[in-house]
């Protein structure tokens, strides 16, 4: 399973390259995840880049066989189409195109946050933005998560 995480500040250079940090690449195991990787606008509009074999996953998904025809070439026109393989250049640079840069709204100052199965590239303000909007809400959700446990761990020693 992979869990990518983390937030990294980068900067998109002239060429309209991103590093994407060592510390980011490490966390994808090659032969597990598949070497390449996509670039997709996903949820939102945020730019995100999945490992080749969870973007395979995805566009399975994406269009089930029960869904109405029209939907289904609209999934797969989209799906396809606002996606693209990439390769990372020798120093772990990522070439992002003009059209999927704009469709982005992604300016130079970047953060790159590891999200599960896949990284978010946002911008550095619009990201600061949303923790700060979702703060309260996240520190709600791991204090329950963490009462959850403790209880699990602690009628789990009642049993013994």
């Amino acid at each position: 399973m992979l869990s990518l995480t983390g937030e990294y500040q980068h900067v998109l250079d002239n060429k309209s390259r991103v590093l994407i940090s060592n510390k980011l690449r490490n966390q994808i195991d090659a032969d597990e995840h598949g070497s390449s990787f996509y670039l997709v606008l996903g949820t939102n509009g945020i730019l995100c880049l999945y490992p080749q074999k969870y973007f395979d996953k995805i566009i399975r998904m994406m269009a089930p066989a029960t869904s109405p025809a029209d939907e289904a070439v609209a999934a797969e026109r989209m799906g396809f189409g606002l996606s693209g393989k990439i390769e990372l250049d020798g120093q772990g640079r990522l070439l992002i195109n003009e059209a999927l840069r704009k469709r982005a709204g992604l300016k130079n100052d970047l953060t790159l946050v590891g999200v599960r199965d896949h990284i978010e590239l946002w911008n550095r303000e619009s990201w600061d933005q949303y923790v700060e909007d979702h703060m309260a809400q996240y520190q709600n959700k791991m204090a329950q998560a963490r009462q959850a446990i403790l209880q699990q761990e602690s009628m789990e020693l009642d049993e013994l």
